[in-house]
């Protein structure tokens, strides 16, 4: 990293290099820049787009196939694990009425469980990419990652729903569905990359970047709350599934656009080499830049 900036510096003009050099003095300028430098390396507005992209067609896909096999294929259960409002049940009624397990077999399912480990792919070239390391080559250990990451997201979503449900009966009730989501969504935002990259990251390097992950999904969850009800039943109304399905993707890439970011910023602070960045990484610090 250090090695990158400094031929950076050298190709600008003195009176440019010598206020760069300034800002790189100062703590948060230094953030700001880097910051900036990495989002631009990363290219997270492209890769949040995959990501929501690879997760509408990974994860939704094996929830219907769930519900299915449970016995609770109706619309009213998968329309409150997606918050989708109940006068577009019947849109998702549609789309699962009349499935059974035998509709799916087990060659079915293998080959949904199989494709929504693409999901996991794309977010291990999107962390190596952040943390500037190689992806981990091919084989059973890694296949095993991307599967636990599958089942990690699933459980997110579908279990973490049914908890807050049962919280938000316990007083005060406004609190504990939104313990509930932090914690959430700072667990997902530290096992993900660091089962995904295990052996080039380690986890107390991730801690910064899902603090902030969950910190700024707290702020924009009662937002979207209001938001996508109403967005998927006036998309719904106006042109049916493609438009909660479309919807339902732009709310997915704010959702991996928020993760992609703060996982930048996570490792500009812990990689930075002032004060604050040697606390975060403690002891691992000569390894992180061997990694780097």
């Amino acid at each position: 990293m250090s090695d990158r900036l400094d031929d950076a510096l050298e190709r600008l003009p003195p009176w440019a290099r010598e206020a760069v050099e300034w800002v790189l003095s100062i703590w948060l300028g230094r953030m700001v820049l880097r910051t900036v430098a990495a989002t631009m390396r990363v290219e997270v507005f492209d890769r949040s787009m995959t990501i929501a992209a690879q997760f509408f067609t990974s994860i939704l896909p094996l929830l219907i196939v769930t519900v299915t096999f449970i016995g609770a294929a109706d619309s009213e259960t998968i329309a409150e694990v997606i918050g989708a409002p109940e006068s577009s049940a019947e849109v998702i009624e549609a789309a699962v009425d009349g499935s059974n397990p035998s509709a799916f077999g087990v060659v079915g399912i293998l080959l949904v469980v199989v494709s929504a480990t693409s999901l996991s792919r794309a977010l291990t070239r999107t962390f190596a990419v952040i943390w500037d390391v190689a992806r981990p080559s091919w084989g059973v250990r890694v296949a095993w990652t991307w599967l636990a990451v599958v089942v990690v997201l699933f459980l997110s979503v579908v279990v973490a729903q049914e908890l807050i449900g049962r919280v938000s009966l316990l007083p005060p009730r406004s609190l504990w569905p939104a313990v509930l989501s932090i914690a959430t969504d700072f667990a997902v935002a530290t096992f993900v990359p660091w089962i995904l990259l295990t052996g080039f990251v380690r986890a107390r390097w991730l801690l910064p970047g899902a603090a902030a992950f969950a910190l700024v999904m707290s702020i924009i969850r009662p937002a979207t709350e209001i938001w996508l009800p109403w967005a998927l039943e006036v998309s719904s109304d106006r042109y049916g599934p493609i438009g909660m399905a479309f919807t339902y993707l732009a709310w997915l890439y704010v959702v991996s656009f928020v993760f992609v970011a703060t996982a930048v910023l996570g490792q500009v602070l812990v990689s930075d080499e002032g004060t604050i960045g040697r606390s975060l990484r403690g002891d691992e610090s000569a390894k992180l830049n061997d990694a780097e």
